[in-house]
């Protein structure tokens, strides 16, 4: 890949969790997410091994999934309430319907599926910046979010790590 290529689209991702980081509105918020999931497509893909351009696609269909659930709970959440802001006072349901968004995009179990199957396809260093350097806006927005019933929290809290655990102890391919 062309240096210039690879330094804007490393940047991009930089300026996308930036902007996630900086934001108090859940638009920005939304917008830096999309930001950071259309930096990496090219460089999941650098390889041009079809395995790489499959796991690319299952990586766009459910980040893609997991944004249009975000900004329709969102936009939702203003609807209800009148409120943009990621600190503000959230309607129940949209508020489990950014949980469970964000969860997609962390890959917290059980909703990890796709996460194995698109580090299969990656090489080392692109499977290390997307499960290190992607995973940090969407739980930035997930601990900045303030969530009244912490039960369903704890829940995918606690499958994460059971499911983790256990997984891992049978996982051979990484």
């Amino acid at each position: 890949m062309n240096p210039y290529i690879l330094t804007f689209l490393l940047s991009a991702l930089g300026l996308g969790t930036t902007i996630t980081f900086a934001s108090s509105h859940w638009l920005i918020a939304w917008m830096g997410l999309e930001i950071n999931t259309l930096a990496i497509l090219p460089l999941m893909t650098q390889g041009h091994h079809p395995r790489a351009v499959e796991a690319t696609t299952k990586y766009f269909l459910t980040q893609a999934t997991a944004a249009a659930t975000l900004l329709f709970a969102s936009v939702t959440n203003a609807w209800l309430t009148g409120q943009w802001g990621l600190g503000m006072t959230m309607h129940p349901l949209p508020m489990t319907m950014i949980l469970l968004a964000l969860a997609m995009k962390l890959g917290l179990a059980p909703l990890h599926t796709w996460l194995p199957e698109v580090l299969q396809g990656l090489d080392l260093t692109t499977g290390l910046i997307l499960s290190t350097w992607q995973k940090l806006a969407p739980f930035y927005l997930l601990i900045q979010t303030p969530f009244q019933d912490q039960r369903l929290l704890i829940v995918l809290a606690l499958a994460s790590t059971l499911v983790g655990g256990w997984g891992g102890l049978n996982q051979t391919q990484l």
